[in-house]
């Protein structure tokens, strides 16, 4: 319970991250060089709720191995997108 407690707290909290940096332009290294436009942000945001949803319903079920395996997925999918601009950041 406590992995779908994670995940649900993690991939809610990086999507609404996610969808407010999509309402911005962002910086020259986040459009230009590493392509982090509004659409990229926004595809991050619906991926990120989904897999709120998805934790949510492994945690009404109990499902804890489905949690674990779900969280292995998003956490590549977060840290991938913590990652993506980042370098970005000092731009401004």
């Amino acid at each position: 319970m406590v992995w779908s407690l994670t995940g649900f707290a993690i991939a809610a909290l990086v999507g609404t991250i996610a969808w407010r940096r999509g309402r911005s332009p962002g910086g020259f290294y986040d459009r230009e060089v590493y392509g982090m436009d509004c659409a990229a942000h926004r595809r991050y945001a619906v991926a990120s709720f989904v897999f709120a949803a998805y934790f949510a319903a492994v945690y009404a079920r109990g499902l804890d191995t489905a949690a674990i395996a779900g969280l292995a997925v998003y956490a590549l999918i977060a840290l991938l997108y913590g990652t993506s601009f980042l370098r970005g950041a000092s731009d401004e």
